[in-house]
């Protein structure tokens, strides 16, 4: 099947994923008291960070690397979520401004698989807003650590877009010295055994493996 059409399916599977986002993102996020003395860590995501296709929320990557770091995890992430794909559903709670609000010590920033859906009609409003972005969370968040990873795929056939948003995110990571993990979009690449039964996410194993590959990455920069 072309990509084209792929896209369209994925796409729509993607928007009405979307509407649940909300909802995924506060049963998943443990109601737990916050250590002041353990490093807080805010992850600003999609589906990939959520953890969906995991059979359980200890199983995503981030919570994996933040286990064994001992790092306290802030994951709203949403489904569906992109620079600009979805965003007019949370208004003035966008990602962004939880993120913010919760004043962490280090950001991740996983965004951009869900825009490539929308880039042959709004690929201006992406790159601007992947930098918009990135000078609102930084500006909020002076004192703050940003790692920013290149944006997840999903399917061995790769659009010519993802190439092009994720130099887009690698530039604007530069621009605001943070740092950048390369490399991501091949993480599940050519192991259809590590995605999940929608096809669209990684299941167990693949979320495994994404957390090793994170967290080789993370000690390359001495985390």
């Amino acid at each position: 099947m072309k990509f084209d059409s792929v896209a369209r399916t994925i796409a729509a599977t993607v928007v009405v994923a979307a509407s649940l986002g909300l909802v995924a993102c506060t049963a998943t996020e443990p109601a737990v008291d916050r250590d002041p003395n353990a490093v807080r860590v805010a992850f600003y995501g999609d589906s990939y960070t959520l953890g969906t296709g995991a059979s359980a929320t200890v199983n995503r990557w981030s919570t994996a690397i933040s286990e064994q770091r001992e790092w306290n995890e802030f994951n709203p992430s949403v489904n569906g979520l992109g620079f600009i794909n979805n965003r007019s559903m949370f208004g003035e709670g966008d990602l962004p401004s939880l993120v913010i609000a919760d004043n962490p010590d280090f950001v991740f920033v996983t965004m951009g698989l869900n825009d490539n859906f929308s880039f042959d009609a709004r690929a201006s409003d992406i790159r601007s807003r992947i930098t918009d972005d990135l000078d609102r969370l930084t500006t909020a968040l002076p004192d703050a650590r940003f790692i920013v990873v290149e944006p997840f795929w999903y399917t061995d056939e790769r659009p010519a877009s993802v190439e092009t948003i994720i130099t887009w995110v690698k530039d604007a990571a530069e621009e605001i010295g943070a740092d950048y993990i390369p490399n991501a979009s091949h993480w599940v690449e050519g192991h259809p055994e590590w995605m999940a039964s929608d096809q669209l996410h990684p299941n167990d194993e693949g979320y495994a493996e994404i957390a090793k590959q994170m967290d080789r990455a993370l000690r390359t920069l001495g985390l």
